[in-house]
C-alpha cells in the first residue's frame, strides 16, 4: 500500500483529506455535543445530500452545470440549511429543538425527489452517500484545507466564547458574548465541515466522525481540553485504520472509517468496566 501511496494521486489526496478532517471534525464535534446539539450534524449532512443529488440532476439537464463540482452545491446547501436552523430556532424560541427535524426531513423530501428525477446518476449518488477514495480529486483536497484552516482559526479566536456559549448560553449572554454572532458563525461552520467531509465519509456517515470520537474521549478524559485532544486523536486512529481497510477490503472507506470509531468506542468502554471492576475488588480486599 505504500508503493500505492506514492504512485496514485487519487490514494494521496484521500489519506491527506481524510487526515485533516480527522482533525476538524472531532475538534468541532466535541462543541456540538456539549451543546447537545449532535443532530444538527444529521439534518445538515441530509441537506448536503439534497444540493449534491438536485446538483447532479441539473447536471444532465444543463450544460453549465456539468462543469461544476457537486460539492460546491452541497456544501453551499448545507449552508443554507445551517442559517434557516437558526432562523427557525429563533421562530420557536420555546421549542427550539424543533427547527432539526423539519430541516432534516425537508433534506431528505428534496433528495428523494431529484434521486426520483434520475437518469443514471446513481453510481455517483453512491459514492457522496458513503465516501469513496478513488473520487477525492486534488479539488477536493484543497477545498478540505482551506475548511480546515477556518475552523481552526475560528476555535483559536473564539475558544473563549465557544466554551461559555456550549456551557452557560445565557451566562454568555449576560457577560457580552456575542453569542448570536458565535452561534450563527458555528453553525456554518459546521456545515462545511460536513460539506468538506462528504467525500471521504459519505454524506450520511459524516455526523458519526462528528459524534463517536467524541463520545470515546468523554470516557476517558478528565477536562475539556483533554476531551478535545482525545477525541481528535481517536479521530485520526479511525480515519486511518478505516482507509486502510477500506484500501485492501476495497470497500467505501465511510462504512470502515465509523465502524473503526464504533469498535475503539466498544474498546473504551470495556477497559472502563473492567478497570471498575478490579477497583471494586481491590477495595473488597482492602476491607477483607
Amino acid at each position: 500500500m505504500i508503493d500505492a501511496l506514492f504512485t496514485y494521486e487519487f490514494l494521496q489526496n484521500a489519506f491527506l483529506s481524510g487526515i485533516i478532517i480527522g482533525f476538524i471534525a472531532p475538534l468541532l464535534g466535541l462543541f456540538i455535543v456539549v451543546r447537545r446539539l449532535a443532530l444538527i450534524a444529521d439534518a445538515l449532512s441530509h441537506v448536503a445530500l439534497a444540493g449534491i443529488a438536485g446538483s447532479l440532476y441539473l447536471s444532465q439537464q444543463v450544460l453549465f452545470f456539468s462543469a461544476l463540482n457537486p460539492v460546491y452545491f452541497g456544501i453551499g446547501t448545507a449552508v443554507g440549511g445551517s442559517l434557516l436552523i437558526e432562523r427557525l430556532r429563533t421562530v420557536y424560541k420555546h421549542y427550539e429543538e424543533l427547527a432539526i427535524p423539519v430541516i432534516l426531513s425537508a433534506g431528505i423530501g428534496i433528495g428523494a425527489i431529484f434521486i426520483s428525477l434520475s437518469q443514471g446518476f446513481s453510481a455517483d449518488l453512491m459514492g457522496y452517500l458513503f465516501g469513496s477514495v478513488s473520487a477525492v480529486s486534488r479539488q477536493d483536497l484543497f477545498v478540505v484545507m482551506v475548511i480546515a484552516l477556518i475552523v481552526v482559526a475560528f476555535i483559536y479566536f473564539f475558544y473563549k466564547e465557544l466554551f461559555i456559549l456550549s456551557f452557560d448560553a445565557e451566562y454568555s449572554k449576560v457577560s457580552g458574548v456575542y453569542s448570536r454572532f458565535i452561534q450563527l458563525s458555528f453553525m456554518v461552520i459546521t456545515a462545511l465541515v460536513i460539506g468538506a467531509s462528504m467525500r471521504i465519509v459519505g454524506i450520511l456517515l459524516v455526523s458519526s466522525l462528528m459524534t463517536v470520537p467524541v463520545a470515546a474521549a468523554m470516557q476517558i478524559a478528565k477536562s475539556f481540553k483533554g476531551a478535545m485532544l482525545y477525541s481528535i486523536l481517536i479521530g485520526e486512529m479511525a480515519v486511518v485504520i478505516g482507509l486502510v481497510s477500506a484500501f485492501y477490503l476495497d470497500i467505501a472507506p465511510g462504512g470502515t472509517i465509523v465502524v473503526t470509531s464504533i469498535v475503539l468506542l466498544l474498546m473504551i468502554l470495556g477497559w472502563k468496566k473492567v478497570r471498575s471492576a478490579r477497583q471494586v475488588l481491590l477495595k473488597e480486599e482492602e476491607v477483607v
